[in-house]
């Protein structure tokens, strides 16, 4: 009997974060274990909550497939044991998701569910090529077919002559090593051989590619690129309407697949503005924050107050409420770091003075992460005597590290950007954990440093450095990173 456990057999669309839907990312906020398989994009699992399980479904170099029997007990054990569950599913769990047999399982074990449809790749990858499924002019049918089954070789078994006279426009699902055959069929039963037909891999991803050509052409055309599954075969007369590089893959920094270095759980707000360009973004690594105690000491006796992160600001104005303390008695001139330090202060209605005029004579705090208390001696030379006070501390969230190496096994780590040399350190020692050295890591990708300290950081790690920004703004990493692309920069 369910104590209180549900589980939610959920659609990860095709790939593009952008792409899920509201209620599938409310579930993988609250779920307590996540089931999910090879297809999905692993940012998702960004997404969940420090504490939640990951369970990998899918086959990958060096792991064993977990059997869909294996799968079914899985989500029926944690159901029952009162949990949130999702099992996280590529593109939608209706199609070719194995998600009947799922369902029926839970039905049968009494622990209830819900079925969240996401977007097909058949739609999504044909959509990001920019090819319509249907359009009024060239197909008013749309099917979505298996490229491989069950059946000893893998060719699938189907009524050929009704696919290849009834319908306008055919999506085949993970049919790359069956390509020969499903042409030879397509045109056995009917369909011309000049019949327009396009495969696209990593379809809505920033490894989007793509190879055109005709049922008599496509097999050659494929086996002569690098194009492999996971894959769809788009096969109709709509093909032929991709005429030009799609609106995905006209994007600034489309194809651009970066790591981007953070030391706090904040988001970047340069990450997202990256991601609206086209790039696809992973910031790395992941922290959860957690808030301390009010202090002991009287923050109001303070002239000068020095925040080293937004949080310290949340944290500072958090403990003035909890102590009913009256901002007018804080008699304290506030001093930040970055920018978002700044806004964190003014949206409490209060003005940041210069840091660099300070006056040391006058009593100064600085409110920091836990770790900052360890760098006394660091935050001496730099900003004189002073007190410390902890306002937060963050921790690694481990999964994160599952993450990166995904991302690193698929080749989806082509540059390394490093916004600070705090950020070298952080990164550095995540690298180190997954076995893998700065030499290795920035042996075939281009590493990117917002300024000269983060460079001499990097450089001392043994990070081979490709650029260092002029100004460390989002506006200059953007150019960056399209000079590299206009100049075809090759990844050493």
């Amino acid at each position: 009997m369910s104590l209180g456990g549900y589980v939610y057999l959920v659609g990860a669309g095709p790939g593009d974060l952008g792409l899920l839907t509201i209620k599938a990312k409310e579930c993988l906020e609250r779920a307590d274990v996540i089931l999910y398989d090879r297809l999905i994009n692993p940012l998702l699992l960004e997404w969940t909550k420090p504490e939640c399980e990951h369970i990998y479904c899918g086959k990958l170099p060096k792991r064993h497939i977990v059997r869909q029997e294996a799968i079914n007990e899985k989500l029926i054990e944690y159901g029952k044991q009162g949990k949130v569950v999702v099992r996280l599913k590529g593109g939608d769990p209706s199609v070719f998701g194995r998600v009947g047999e799922e369902a029926n399982a839970l039905d049968e074990a009494g622990v209830p569910y819900e079925i969240i449809p996401g977007i097909t790749a058949g739609i999504g990858a044909a959509t990001y090529a920019g090819i319509p499924v249907t359009h009024r002019e060239h197909g008013a049918s749309f099917a979505v077919v298996t490229g491989h089954d069950k059946s000893e070789d893998g060719q699938p078994l189907i009524d050929w002559k009704a696919l290849a006279t009834g319908i306008d426009t055919i999506a085949f699902y993970m049919g790359v090593k069956n390509l020969d055959y499903i042409s030879s069929q397509l045109v056995r039963h009917g369909k011309p051989l000049h019949t327009p037909v396009v495969l696209i891999q990593w379809g809505t991803l920033g490894g989007q590619q793509t190879v055109e050509g005709t049922l008599e052409t496509i097999a050659d055309r494929v086996r002569q690129s690098t194009l492999t599954n996971p894959a769809i075969t788009l096969v109709g007369d709509v093909a032929s309407l991709r005429t030009q590089p799609s609106w995905f893959e006209r994007k600034s920094l489309f194809g651009e697949q970066l790591l981007f270095a953070r030391t706090s759980s904040h988001p970047s707000a340069i990450a997202k503005e990256l991601t609206t360009e086209g790039a696809e973004v992973f910031e790395f690594p992941r922290y959860s924050t957690e808030k301390v105690d009010s202090p002991a000491l009287d923050v109001t006796k303070y002239e000068d107050i020095l925040f080293l992160q937004p949080e310290s600001v949340s944290a500072f104005f958090k403990w003035l409420r909890d102590e009913r303390i009256d901002l007018r008695n804080c008699r304290a001139r506030f001093y930040v770091r970055s920018k978002k330090s700044q806004e964190a202060v003014e949206q409490h209605g209060c003005n940041v003075s210069n840091l660099e005029e300070r006056n040391e004579r006058v009593n100064f705090l600085i409110i920091g992460e836990e770790q900052w208390s360890k760098k006394e001696i660091e935050l001496t030379e730099t900003y004189g005597k002073h007190d410390f006070l902890v306002s937060h501390r963050e921790t690694l969230i481990t999964s994160c590290e599952r993450t990166c190496e995904r991302l690193n096994e698929e080749g989806r780590l082509k540059t390394i950007v490093f916004p600070s040399a705090e950020s070298v350190k952080t990164v550095t020692k995540s690298f180190l954990s997954l076995g893998w050295t700065p030499e290795e890591m920035s042996k075939e990708r281009t590493v990117i440093c917002f300024g000269p300290t983060s460079k001499k950081a990097a450089v001392e790690a043994g990070y081979k450095v490709n650029a260092t920004l002029d100004t460390p703004s989002k506006k200059a990493l953007i150019e960056q990173l399209k000079l590299f692309r206009n100049q075809e920069v090759i990844r050493r």
